[in-house]
């Protein structure tokens, strides 16, 4: 049986959210799972890349995101792209769909993982989206990075 400290090393970003969004305000959220769900979280099967959430009658929903079935679940294993609810302070939720209904805002969710109670836990941040000229520029200063450290690392 695993030990209590190895559920704390499951931290699953969403790289993507970085590169096409500019990210402002984060949030922390828990998520509404079945069983299976939290097993395949445990065992590291999820999936962010084309996630977003949306509100539906005054609840957050995340949508898109793939949670891989659980590989010794039975005939009760659940749908793993099916829209899972967050929970949020209501305080929290007014103040996000307050910023959503503003033009230009989304929530993305950038990284999920499980906390020291053994809790799945998602990081949702407020975002809006790059342009073109936006994503070259941050490719080009990643690139200008890397040369660095190349320099530095190399020996003459």
């Amino acid at each position: 049986m695993k030990g209590k400290e190895e559920n704390y090393k499951i931290d699953i970003k969403n790289r993507k959210a970085h590169f096409g969004y500019f990210l402002e305000t984060y949030f922390e959220a828990g998520i509404k799972l079945t069983g299976t769900e939290i097993k395949s979280i445990r065992n590291g099967q999820v999936n962010l890349k084309d996630s977003f959430c949306y509100f539906r009658k005054g609840e957050l929903f995340v949508k898109n995101m793939h949670i891989s079935e659980y590989k010794y679940g039975n005939q009760n294993n659940h749908d793993p792209e099916r829209p899972r609810k967050l929970l949020l302070k209501r305080s929290e939720l007014k103040k996000i769909e307050k910023k959503v209904k503003e033009r230009g805002y989304t929530i993305v969710p950038t990284r999920i993982y499980i906390n020291e109670r053994g809790l799945a836990k998602i990081e949702i941040a407020m975002a809006r989206g790059k342009k073109n000229f936006d994503k070259r520029e941050s490719i080009k200063r990643k690139d200008i990075k890397r040369d660095m450290e190349r320099a530095k690392n190399m020996r003459f």
